[in-house]
């Protein structure tokens, strides 16, 4: 018999939204609740494509009611206010009520400042599509101000960008920008050889300690090779963030850089509702993560379930990626339909299939399997294919990719380097033989990465599985 009360999944992220659209592909016996305050889903790997103008906002930001159409799932936007988990209770900031038999915490994390003075009112974060376009418009504005002062002292440092945190987020937003800001000033009519974009970073190195470090030495010879080399800034301790610059010390000497435009990258914490979780001190780590089981129950309290960069479990850390939170939605519906059907849950099965990184405009590298690195423009090719793969639906999936391909088939969206060594505008014929080529090299390795399973089923008969699993064996 079906319970009373609904499954209510808080958060509309990856595995938020993975796990409603998985029960609602089964014959799930209970409501299915989402709340979720934003109205549009944001898939934050592609904010640099939506920066940029690579990609439309609704390829990258699709509305909940468009992903949820016919689905049975009950869409609520809210924001959370309080948890109860003794009293299986959510409180909404509308006032609404909200019991529950099985509860998702899915409320994923936001920008951490470190308590840096003046980095929360006078940088940029860039988790969001409405974050991306604000950091546009501020570049944007800084560009014309530029091209209108008399001041040189003033224009440089309008037309100097500083990006704290060196690790992925920091490197792509530097490569990206990089790219882009010289298109945008050149149209303005400036001298893009004015701009400057510096990197800073408290560690001696970039990418220390993140699942991309293998990609370090890739990652460094890009920065290099863009547009505008951007200049690294390391082992550069930020002590303050001005509306005017960045002050940081460096081997024991206080230094200040100017700078119109700080994005901040540095680094996420979770979201501070898990805070209020009546969840023992030993089940927290220092980053205020929460242990889960590794069928990603919460320890105390088996009929709540936990994904994210909120949760961790102990004996098989991961990192806080994409294609994790992907696999995570997925095993979560899994052990939700088993626990309807009086079955036990089942431990959950993350498999990381590689790392991508975007290293520009039309320029990244794709590390399949920690096997094979491919990188500039298949690199870019299969980071995009691999994306856009895990695509929440199948139809927005199917919608996004056809319009894809027709873009790089077409080159529509895509700003034009003023290096012609990094990127440039081909022949139509050109360019119909290189994304048609590069695309039967990359789709087949992203369907394979995104849903391996699928990917097996659908192809095994064609032979293609088993020589993609000789050339780059599937991890395990």
């Amino acid at each position: 018999m079906a319970s009373l009360h609904p499954t209510i999944v808080l958060g509309g992220g990856f595995v938020g939204l993975l796990t409603v659209l998985n029960l609602s592909h089964q014959t799930y016996p209970h409501p299915i609740l989402l709340v979720e305050p934003r109205d549009r889903f944001i898939f934050k790997p592609l904010l640099y494509e939506l920066l940029t103008g690579e990609m439309h906002p609704k390829q990258i930001c699709p509305a909940y009611t468009e992903l949820l159409a016919n689905r049975q799932v009950s869409f609520i936007q809210d924001r959370v206010q309080a948890i109860d988990l003794q009293q299986r209770q959510v409180t909404l900031s509308s006032g609404r009520f909200l019991s529950y038999s099985n509860l998702v915490l899915a409320l994923g994390s936001h920008t951490t400042y470190f308590n840096t003075p003046g980095a929360a009112a006078y940088s940029f974060p860039f988790t969001s599509d409405d974050e991306a376009i604000a950091l546009r418009n501020q570049l944007q504005n800084c560009l014309r101000r530029a091209r209108e002062t008399p001041n040189l002292e003033e224009k440089m440092g309008l037309l100097t960008v500083a990006i704290v945190g060196a690790g992925p987020a920091g490197v792509e937003l530097a490569c990206t920008l990089a790219d882009i800001l010289p298109v945008w000033y050149d149209q303005l009519g400036g001298d893009y050889e004015d701009l400057r974009i510096v990197l800073v970073n408290r560690s001696g190195e970039i990418l220390k300690g993140d699942i991309n470090n293998r990609l370090r030495t890739t990652a460094q010879h890009s920065l290099m090779q863009r547009t505008i080399p951007i200049e690294l800034l390391l082992e550069a301790a930020v002590n303050e963030i001005r509306t005017d610059g960045i002050a940081y010390q460096q081997q024991g000497m206080n230094h200040f850089l100017s700078a119109a435009t700080i994005a901040w990258t540095a680094g996420t914490e979770p979201n501070s509702l898990l805070k209020t979780l009546a969840v023992a001190p030993e089940h927290r780590n220092r980053r205020g993560q929460i242990q889960v089981k590794s069928t990603l129950q919460l320890l105390d309290y088996p009929e709540v379930f936990m994904g994210g960069d909120g949760a961790y479990v102990a004996e098989a850390p991961q990192p806080a990626t994409a294609q994790v939170a992907y696999q995570q939605g997925q095993a979560i519906a899994h052990n939700l339909l088993a626990i309807a059907a009086g079955r036990s849950p089942s431990p959950s099965q993350i498999n990381l299939r590689g790392t991508l990184m975007k290293l520009g405009i039309g320029e990244g590298v794709a590390n399949l399997f920690n096997r094979i690195e491919l990188k500039g423009e298949l690199g870019h090719l299969i980071r995009q294919a691999t994306y856009l793969e895990l695509l929440p639906t199948p139809a927005h999936n199917f919608k996004n990719t056809t319009e894809w391909f027709t873009d790089s088939l077409f080159q529509r969206h895509q700003p034009r380097s003023l290096n012609a060594n990094h990127y440039r505008r081909t022949p139509l014929l050109a360019g119909m033989t290189a994304a048609m080529v590069s695309a039967l090299i990359a789709l087949p390795l992203a369907w394979r990465a995104a849903q391996p399973q699928t990917f097996q089923e659908t192809l095994s008969w064609t032979g293609v599985p088993a020589l993609l699993d000789r050339w780059t064996p599937r991890q395990q």
